[in-house]
């Protein structure tokens, strides 16, 4: 009963705020609940996909029963030679696709794949050969093995996983034989035709139009998109770095290693891995922030102010916000670079008019080039905001303003009853995408900073106070040769990512409430 009462007293309290004090009450809130909505998604969501997962697999398990019981001779005989099924009952292209995929599969298998699942499973790949000087086992002489002929393990492993996506492919593809054959004899038990080739061929430009159209983008999304991730999820479970650059050195399956050392073990000679992950982190996550919500907000400032009626020169204020946007963004931070520097024309002048005695560190000191780097991120990122708020408030029935009006509502009133809520609510979806964007920000952080000045951990190299998540990312590949830990940051980022624009969305009274501005 108390607990009931706390929480009718809340709400009351809640009614009772300004519109000011309810908008940061529910930013607060927000951000303080987003750890318990997190756990919420992995202990909701997760078991639910799993469960939907366990549902298609089990039914898919239930039609191959129906189909090997109640399937006729031919039917069964596609369980083993694909396309029979088909062949049998006149449907020879179909059959002919589905019997070429098998034979072409067992080939391929025969002739390279088997092999190189054998070694992209051995522990270490026993059975290769490194490039360089290795001692014959049988004479103890030492020889070279050039690199077209040693094995190159970043091949196996990408031969390797080319060859489970080819066996998941035909494993799709011998259930879908198996279906379309229990389904013929079933067309023909029925006394209905059977589709010919013809009809086949029409249907793929026609009723199945949506298919073709989608086949070679769907490609290219497996090969482009999904395989890398693949890829790089593989790695993160092996030894790849600067001693295990194939062909010379075969790199080696070490299970957890590369995770343990980001969540707070040492690799490498005892690079701190897991403090540098956590300040970072934090970092990235607070530079999102900022970024994200400054520019919107004060974009949003500056487009009610000059739309208000009554300024003047209206279009000379919109054509030099335009003009910042239409310089390239990395001449403007490189600019912004060089003028904040420890001798920069900035610190230059200030010193020369006595303002400062030394040069101010914007760029040199860690918490100053923080700072140095929101100030500059919202120079140069409130025109873009502006110029798509503007257009939103432009169709903003004008009759709200005038009814408010009427009923004695002040500017502050106006802006978060009808200006802010409205925006908001077009704007959701772009403030996500902002916001993911920023946290995988490389421009601003590298042009302006390099991620310097460096970190003052023992221990650490190449990490550094204004570095992002992305921008660690690009040292460690680029200049430590760590892939397999660059993986696992890689892998953090995808799921954190993912995770914030799912739940912020979803929460969102974009998707709630998408009706109400219809």
């Amino acid at each position: 009963m108390e607990k009931k009462q706390k929480r009718v007293v809340t709400e009351l309290e809640y009614l009772g705020m300004s519109g000011w004090q309810k908008f940061c009450y529910r930013f607060v809130t927000f951000f303080r609940h987003l750890p318990v909505t997190f756990l919420h998604f992995f202990t909701a969501t997760i078991p639910a996909l799993a469960h939907r997962f366990w549902d298609a697999f089990s039914g898919i398990f239930k039609k191959l029963w129906i189909a090997m019981k109640n399937g006729d001779w031919k039917t069964r005989l596609s369980f083993v030679i694909m396309g029979f099924g088909q062949l049998a009952r006149g449907q020879v292209m179909r059959g002919l696709v589905y019997l070429i995929f098998e034979i072409l599969f067992i080939l391929f298998m025969a002739l390279f794949g088997a092999g190189q699942l054998a070694l992209f499973g051995g522990p270490g790949y026993a059975e290769t050969t490194e490039a360089g000087w290795v001692t014959d086992p049988v004479t103890g002489v030492d020889k070279y093995v050039p690199a077209a002929v040693g094995d190159n393990s970043l091949l196996i492993l990408l031969y390797g996983i080319l060859t489970m996506i080819f066996i998941i492919a035909f494993v799709y593809a011998w259930y879908s034989n198996v279906k379309a054959a229990y389904y013929a004899q079933e067309m023909k038990e029925a006394g209905q035709r059977l589709p010919s080739a013809k009809d086949d061929l029409h249907s793929f430009a026609d009723g199945q139009y949506h298919k073709t159209l989608l086949a070679i983008p769907l490609l290219g999304l497996v090969i482009f998109t999904i395989f890398p991730i693949i890829f790089m999820v593989f790695v993160a479970f092996t030894n790849y770095d600067m001693q295990h650059m194939p062909p010379a050195h075969l790199f080696q399956w070490n299970g957890f290693a590369n995770f343990q050392a980001v969540f707070g073990g040492s690799l490498s000679g005892g690079t701190q891995f897991g403090m540098v992950f956590g300040r970072i982190l934090l970092w990235t996550v607070i530079w999102a922030i900022f970024a994200t919500f400054t520019n919107y907000l004060l974009g949003m400032v500056v487009a009610i102010m000059i739309n208000k009626k009554g300024i003047k020169l209206k279009k000379l204020w919109r054509t030099v916000l335009i003009m910042t946007v239409a310089v390239p963004q990395f001449v403007s931070l490189l600019l912004m670079s060089q003028m904040l520097g420890d001798y920069g024309i900035v610190n230059s002048l200030l010193q020369k008019w006595g303002i400062t005695s030394g040069p101010i560190k914007f760029l040199s000191d860690g918490t100053v080039a923080k700072a140095t780097i929101i100030l500059v991120n919202i120079w140069i990122g409130i025109p873009y905001t502006m110029l798509m708020v503007s257009g939103i408030l432009m169709n903003i029935p004008a009759d709200l303003y005038e009814s408010a009006r009427i009923d004695g509502a002040g500017p502050f009133r106006q802006y978060f009853k009808i200006t802010l809520p409205y925006v908001l609510h077009v704007t959701t979806p772009y403030l996500i995408s902002n916001f993911v964007g920023n946290l995988n920000n490389f421009g601003v952080i590298y042009l302006l900073t390099g991620g310097g000045p460096t970190m003052a951990i023992v221990g650490v190299d190449g990490a550094g106070e204004t570095d992002l998540l992305i921008t660690w990312l690009y040292k460690l590949i680029m200049d430590k040769k760590l892939y397999g830990v660059a993986s696992v940051i890689s892998i953090l980022m995808f799921l954190i990512t993912g995770i914030i624009s799912l739940v912020t969305y979803n929460r969102s009274a974009s998707v709630k409430n998408e009706e109400d501005f219809m």
